[in-house]
């Protein structure tokens, strides 16, 4: 925990603040297979952007991150957010959020109270609410709601206006009215309110049906409910919520545009003499990987396409021995033109010349193979592997090995497998070969 410098408190207002960070998000309609928050757009995760705004010119008091319930993914996302605390010499607190946005924000609300109560805080508290999904809100957002709260407001939106035309459309698929739009803004984040007013209107949606609760989007709604005002300042065009595979385009443009894409600049791999070329794109890299099924007298367990089978026999090789895993990793090595695994983690046994992956898990290496190939400046578009074996049978399992390495790669990760109708070595039972394709950007 990094205490706030006291020359950082605000004299003579006695008020505190808090922002309130959500990203708890499951990112379906993203398709990536990982949290919306964990998800990459330049190298750096949609968090870790969204935090480049938290500055110690916002003078907060507590930093809270409401984050997903994957564990692995909650440690990711935490380091960032404990990264951007010791930056800003501010206090943090992380939280597990719920099923709906609400309930998510509920959990950072009741942290935000807990911390108050422990430092005794006396006098207003300003609590911002902001979606980490907004990842490209910049500082001068945070600014203008802190300034409005500052002046009196007890709950502020920032706003933009609508550039669409806006239909209203009947159950029978006409339009019934056109909506002027003159005086129609849409909502962005962060949102800011006083704590006791956050307090009042939780506690009012905690006594609404379902059904009433669903047509709560965002806090002010659930302010409004309760017959308060709610003041509006400026938002920013650049503030756009990251929900579909679209606006993972257009996030990332606009990083290029403003020249913060840390991966803008990518070069051949580390090495005497090395030039940088322009890149194509995309580029696309195929990986092989084949492992022989370990000795019957030996005890070796089966891991293959990041799971786990307990009861079949295990394959003979290094780190796991997980040829699926193994053909991502190859793939996105020549993808980016950077030699192969061997390359990277030992040409003999993977892991000899790095002793910290000596012996790790397939999915460790696809994650540290993903970070390498971002780390030269490519983005990950995806990755696609087949395996050819006669047994396990692989279906009932698929989305599960596709979410797990999905997750490692931080990038959408599919698999199938088949079988070579009792041909060679993987029809006889003796091995299982995989092959992947990677797409880089």
């Amino acid at each position: 925990m990094t205490q706030r410098p006291d020359d950082a408190v605000p004299s003579g207002t006695g008020r505190r603040r808090a922002l309130i960070i959500v990203a708890a998000g499951s990112g379906t309609r993203l398709g990536m297979g990982t949290p919306k928050a964990a998800v990459t757009l330049t190298g750096r995760t949609v968090l870790e952007h969204a935090l480049d705004a938290v500055t110690a010119t916002l003078q907060l008091d507590v930093l809270v991150l409401v984050l997903p319930g994957d564990a692995q993914v909650q440690h990711q996302l935490a380091a960032a957010g404990a990264r951007a605390a010791q930056r800003c010499g501010v206090d943090i607190r992380t939280v597990s959020g719920g099923e709906t946005r609400t309930e998510s924000v509920s959990a950072g609300v009741r942290a935000v109270q807990q911390y108050a109560q422990q430092q005794s805080w006396t006098g207003a508290v300003h609590v911002l609410i902001h979606d980490a999904a907004r990842a490209l809100t910049p500082p001068e957002v945070f600014h203008r709601v802190l300034t409005a709260l500052d002046s009196g407001a007890q709950s502020v939106v920032p706003v933009v206006p609508l550039a669409d035309t806006i239909k209203r459309v009947g159950p029978s698929a006409h339009v019934r009215q056109t909506v002027p739009r003159e005086d129609l803004k849409a909502a962005q984040t962060p949102q800011g309110f006083a704590l006791e007013l956050l307090e009042r209107a939780y506690s009012r949606s905690a006594q609404l049906t379902p059904e009433e609760s669903a047509a709560l989007t965002d806090e002010a709604v659930i302010v409004e409910n309760l017959g308060e005002q709610v003041a509006v300042v400026g938002g920013h065009p650049h503030a756009l919520k990251i929900t579909t595979s679209t606006d993972l385009v257009i996030a990332r443009a606009l990083l290029a545009e403003n020249g913060t894409d840390h991966g803008a600049a990518p070069e051949q791999a580390a090495g005497a003499g090395s030039e940088v070329h322009a890149v194509p794109v995309p580029r696309v890299g195929i990986g092989h990987d084949i492992h022989a099924f370990a000795a019957a007298e030996e005890a070796t367990e089966l891991w293959l396409a990041g799971l786990h089978w307990p009861g079949e026999r295990g394959l003979a090789g290094h780190s796991d021995a997980d040829p699926v895993a193994h053909a991502a990793c190859a793939a996105l090595f020549s993808a980016a033109g950077m030699g192969d695994l061997g390359t990277h983690f030992g040409a003999d046994t993977l892991g000899t010349s790095r002793a910290e992956y000596r012996g790790a898990s397939g999915t460790a290496l696809l994650a540290e193979a993903a970070r390498i190939v971002r780390s030269a400046g490519y983005q990950i578009g995806s990755v696609s592997v087949q395996f050819i074996a006669a047994r396990p049978k692989f279906a009932a399992r698929r989305e599960e090995a596709q979410q797990v390495l999905s997750r490692a790669a931080g990038a959408p990760v599919a698999v199938s497998a088949t079988t070579s109708d009792g041909l060679g070595f993987p029809g006889r039972g003796e091995g299982i070969m995989a092959t992947a394709t990677a797409v880089l950007y």
